[in-house]
Order: C-alpha cells, then sequence, then structure tokens
C-alpha cells in the first residue's frame, strides 16, 4: 500500500519551545497566590454581606491577567503560537497590559491595537511590559488586530471570540471556584448574588457555566451582569437581537461593547442591571473613602449593582451575602475619573451618585 504524508506539527524544538513556554506559564502562576476576597462593613446591612474579590493584586494588575493566562495557554496548546510568534491583540487596555506580562515572559514580540481614546497611563503600562501600541479609531481596533496578524504572520489572539471557551469552567482555580472556596468559612457561605461587568463577556460566562455545573450552588446563587452607558449586552439580552450595534463607545474602560460579542453568553445570565456612567465614576469616589484605595470605574459598576441589589434583598427581609469584583487600580484613571474637572466636561453628575450610594450604604435602602 502507498502511504503519503504531510508533517504540521513543526520540528523537535519547537515542540520543546511550546512545552517550556507552557511550563513557565504555569510555574508563574504556581508563584501567585490567590487574590484577596475584602468583606466590606457596611452599618445599613446587618444581616446582608458584601464581598469584594480584588482581582487588581495580579502581577499585570487587573482581572485581565487570568483571561490573558488562559488565552496564551489555549494558544499554545492549539498549535497557534510558537517560537518566535507575534502576538496581536484587539484591547482598550487592560487585556493588553496582562498580555504584554505574559508575551514578555515568553520572550514573544507583543503589539496592541489600542482605541485612539485610551489612557496615557494604560498605554504607558504596556510598553513597561514591552508592548508596542497601534492607535486607531475605537471601530477599527477590530480590522487592525486582524490586518496587522497577517502582515506579521502573528497570532490574533481575539479575546472576544475566545473568552468564554479559552478558560476552564468547571474548575482548575478559576475565578468561580475561587470565590466558592473562600466563602466556605463565611456566615453566608453560599453567595444569593454574584455580580459582574462584561467586556467581552468571559467572565460572566465561567461564573455563570460554574454556577450550573455545581448543583449545590444553581439553586442558591444567582449571576447578575452589570453593564454600562453605550454598550449593547443589556439590549441584548433583553431583546434577544445579536446584531444591534452602537456607534459609540463606552466610558468606563475595560467593560461595554459597542457589538454583541461571541463570548457573552445571556443563558448563563440571571439579572442584568444598566448603570449609568456617573453612577460608576461616583461609587468610586465613595468607594476610596471607605476601602481607603482608588478603583477603576469598572468596579464602580460592579459595587453599585451590588449595593442596590442588597438594598432589595433587606426590602424583602432576606439575608445573605453578595460577591462582586475590584477589576483593576484607580491610579490607572487619575486624568479622568478621578479628574473631577474631566467628569464635568463629560456632563456627569457623579456627585449625585456618590450621595446615593453612600446613603444606600448607611441606612440600608433607598429612601
Amino acid at each position: 500500500m502507498n502511504m503519503m504524508s504531510h508533517e504540521t506539527t513543526g520540528s523537535m524544538s519547537d515542540r520543546i519551545w511550546v512545552s517550556e513556554a507552557t511550563e513557565k506559564i504555569e510555574a508563574d502562576f504556581n508563584r501567585s497566590a490567590d487574590t484577596h476576597l475584602i468583606k466590606l462593613e457596611l452599618p445599613g446591612f446587618d444581616d446582608i454581606d458584601l464581598y469584594l474579590k480584588d482581582e487588581s493584586t495580579h502581577p499585570s494588575g487587573s482581572l485581565k491577567h487570568r483571561l490573558a493566562r488562559s488565552l496564551f495557554l489555549y494558544g499554545l496548546c492549539s498549535g497557534r503560537i510558537r517560537k518566535d510568534t507575534p502576538i496581536i491583540e484587539a484591547s482598550s487596555g487592560s487585556t493588553a497590559i496582562s498580555e504584554a506580562y505574559f508575551a514578555r515572559l515568553l520572550g514573544l514580540r507583543f503589539f496592541a491595537v489600542v482605541p485612539a481614546t485610551t489612557s496615557e497611563q494604560k498605554v504607558e503600562q504596556i510598553e513597561f511590559f514591552g508592548g508596542e501600541c497601534v492607535r486607531v479609531p475605537a471601530t477599527k481596533i477590530y480590522d487592525e488586530a486582524e490586518a496587522l496578524a497577517a502582515r506579521l504572520r502573528g497570532h490574533n489572539m481575539d479575546q472576544f471570540a475566545n473568552a468564554a471557551h479559552a478558560t476552564d469552567w468547571r474548575g482548575n482555580n478559576n475565578i468561580a471556584e475561587s470565590i466558592f472556596q473562600q466563602m466556605a468559612m463565611e456566615r453566608h457561605p453560599i453567595p444569593r448574588w454574584i455580580v459582574v461587568s462584561a467586556g467581552t463577556g468571559g467572565t460572566s460566562s465561567t461564573i455563570g457555566r460554574y454556577i450550573r455545573y455545581r448543583p449545590n450552588h444553581l439553586t442558591r446563587t444567582w449571576l447578575c451582569v452589570v453593564d454600562p452607558e453605550n454598550s449593547v449586552f443589556f439590549d441584548f439580552f433583553r431583546t434577544g437581537n445579536r446584531n444591534l450595534t452602537n456607534s459609540r463607545g463606552s466610558r468606563i474602560e475595560g467593560i461595554g461593547r459597542p457589538r454583541v460579542e461571541p463570548s457573552f453568553l445571556p443563558e448563563v445570565i440571571d439579572r442584568m442591571i444598566h448603570v449609568p456612567d456617573a453612577a460608576s465614576i461616583g461609587t468610586i469616589w465613595w468607594l476610596e473613602s471607605v476601602l481607603g484605595r482608588k478603583c477603576g470605574a469598572s468596579t464602580g459598576t460592579n459595587v453599585f449593582g451590588a449595593i442596590h441589589l442588597m438594598a432589595e434583598m433587606k426590602a424583602r427581609g432576606e439575608t445573605g451575602s453578595v460577591v462582586t469584583l475590584i477589576c483593576d487600580p484607580g491610579e490607572r484613571y487619575l486624568g479622568s475619573y478621578f479628574d473631577h474637572q474631566w467628569v464635568a466636561t463629560q456632563g456627569l453628575d457623579a456627585g449625585k451618585f456618590r450621595q446615593e450610594v453612600e446613603h444606600i450604604a448607611t441606612h440600608g435602602g433607598t429612601h
């Protein structure tokens, strides 16, 4: 019998490099302790507890560190990332920072295709980890990332398409498993609500799937996704129209999308809340006064939704716990969300929402 074959898996040196690359990523993970779960004491809620999982303490400084690690392992084990493969990502900042971190770890060149309005602090951090930034209009980042990958013969990470299936949602110390393990010794160990915002949709998909994977959680824990202005996720969840688009980009960096992303899975989400941008910013102003440090505005989106859910629980006479996330540090936004003049030029009355959140936290209700 005549046999024909064609090898596509690369040389032995390529395979050794991939093996060493995955070992470097796993070693980096092994060096990192889990992120802290902070209990926030609120005088208005004696029988309802609020917890903030502090994802800003990852080595690259944000929740996106988990996603970047998963995307690199996914690319390596899928045969798409090899020695000297340029890495390209379309990102508004935090994902690019985290991917630049891992690219430097593996000795790979990294290009971030970022919207022209991305904050200088984020650009500087991408460059600190050795990344190179390509600025384009926000509506062009997807096309430019694909074109750049083709020109360089590189790998487009495409976080928006791959986030939902690059992460092992069944466990392996993903963010969902970590939350439930850290809550195990609390007075209300099974959260009533977990509240997250959506950029790619990967985090909400991971948590929602994990809840359904664990029967003990499925009947006791509900997932709420909070969405900022100029994002189509909330309207998609409400209407089911996957073709929705928005010509304006989100002012809350890292979350909200002008189109429905493949990784956003509404089927695993129990509720969505639309949060005004002024509320997101006002909430981080208040949060600094009780936490003692600054957080990014996506954290404000999360906490605003969580506190309103707590107020609803109290009005119904319920007890329990609510868990949400600190996504990244506020020092990245000193020239925007923490600059009161910048906020005023955006036409946002964040002070009103700061007072609203403070009232709810103090008195346990919205009135």
